[in-house]
């Protein structure tokens, strides 16, 4: 997997997503323009730039007695961005170097979009009736856009930066960290596709462009979806040293977890308009399961239903042998989507090499089903792959 190399953004269309692109679709498609184009110059030159203090995210110190970092990933149960929870999850945990736990706002399953649930092992609650010190980290993915101001959510994350943990958004995660008033005086990024509302909604954070993630104090954020592997990666040198991150990399398909991007490049033109309205509004769906077991891979299972669940065109859920769902190879415990599919229109195998590549692998069927453009499409909601697009 071009992991050096990724660079378009996006989460599944979440709510927010869809409102903030569909204001800009018609001016998009009439004028043929791409849209973004100006940021950059707009931007302040100490924006910009990336200074070279947030390249790494700092080393972990051992606190409180423990011997290993605790991590805690946060979902929202009625919608969080499927690969923004599940890939940091997966990663640190098959670094091995802290203990990982995932975490629902509320009892009951937590709904990822799109195409999964996971019953996660403690609520926010129950975390904090068994951890009151609190975690050395929490994990902020994106939430719908209803949630993103959730108090009790936000009163969580400033309980625990206030406790000691350093707390790390994924893409749209730093909606609520921000409204959480946690990047207020700090460097942070996020999706390219709330750039602006990121930046007028909260004037007092400097909004870094051209990074895939951002390391400044007890805060660290990233880009759009795909750059929560770099981060994870980052993440996992900062809590285990480079040989930890270097041996997880290697295992999971990644050569390196640079910061480098190019956000500059993503942007809606009129061919991304018309993708969306055809592949939304005139084709139809295909509705596509993964046969799933015991151990699957949930790095791989969660960048494959992403990657289709952004055509527009393949709704894709996993097919287990009964509802109680199972158990992946990290530790999750994986349910079907609500409803199940019954009667689904056609099979789709799961990628069975160095689980980061199964995006690769995704893009290409995609193409291959669909047609460049809706590969395109999903690549630049993904901010992936800089050199997908010549293809």
């Amino acid at each position: 997997m071009r992991i050096q190399q990724q660079t378009y953004s996006v989460t599944p269309m979440t709510p927010s997503h869809i409102r903030t692109l569909s204001k800009s679709y018609l001016l998009a498609a009439i004028l043929a323009l791409p849209l973004h184009a100006s940021r950059a110059a707009d931007m302040p030159a100490v924006v910009a730039a990336m200074p070279s203090s947030g390249l790494h995210i700092d080393p972990w110190k051992p606190r409180l007695d423990r011997t290993r970092p605790i991590v805690a990933v946060i979902g929202e149960n009625s919608g969080t961005e499927l690969v923004d929870f599940v890939v940091p999850y997966g990663i640190v945990a098959d670094s091995g170097v802290a203990e990982v736990v995932a975490l629902s706002t509320e009892p009951g399953p937590l709904r990822l979009r799109p195409g999964l649930r996971v019953q996660t092992q403690q609520t926010l609650t129950s975390f904090d009736d068994g951890t009151p010190l609190g975690a050395d980290y929490v994990i902020v993915p994106a939430f719908t856009e209803d949630k993103v101001n959730d108090p009790a959510v936000l009163a969580w994350l400033r309980a625990q930066s206030a406790k000691g943990a350093t707390v790390v958004s994924i893409c749209d995660g730093a909606l609520a960290v921000a409204n959480a008033g946690l990047f207020e005086g700090h460097r942070a990024t996020g999706h390219w596709a709330t750039d602006g509302r990121r930046r007028s909604e909260h004037p007092g954070t400097l909004w870094v462009d051209n990074v895939r993630y951002v390391a400044d104090g007890n805060v660290v954020s990233s880009a759009g979806v795909s750059a929560a592997i770099p981060v994870s990666l980052a993440l996992v040198e900062a809590m285990g040293g480079k040989d930890a991150a270097d041996r997880t990399a290697a295992r999971l398909g990644a050569t390196g977890w640079s910061n480098e991007h190019d956000s500059h490049q993503f942007r809606i033109g009129a061919e991304i308009v018309l993708t969306y309205v055809g592949n939304r509004y005139l084709h139809g769906n295909t509705h596509l399961v993964i046969p799933v077991s015991d151990g699957v891979d949930d790095i791989a299972l969660a960048l494959t239903l992403d990657a289709y669940g952004r055509t527009m065109r393949s709704p894709t859920s996993i097919q287990v042998g009964s509802a109680a769902g199972v158990r992946s190879s990290h530790g999750l415990w994986l349910l079907p989507a609500n409803p199940l599919v019954e009667h689904p229109d056609g099979e789709l195998l799961l990628w069975q090499g160095p689980a980061f590549a199964a995006l690769d692998h995704a893009l290409d069927d995609i193409r291959q089903r669909y047609g460049v453009r809706s590969a395109r499409y999903v690549a630049l909601g993904m901010e992936y792959a800089p050199g997908y697009s010549d293809r």
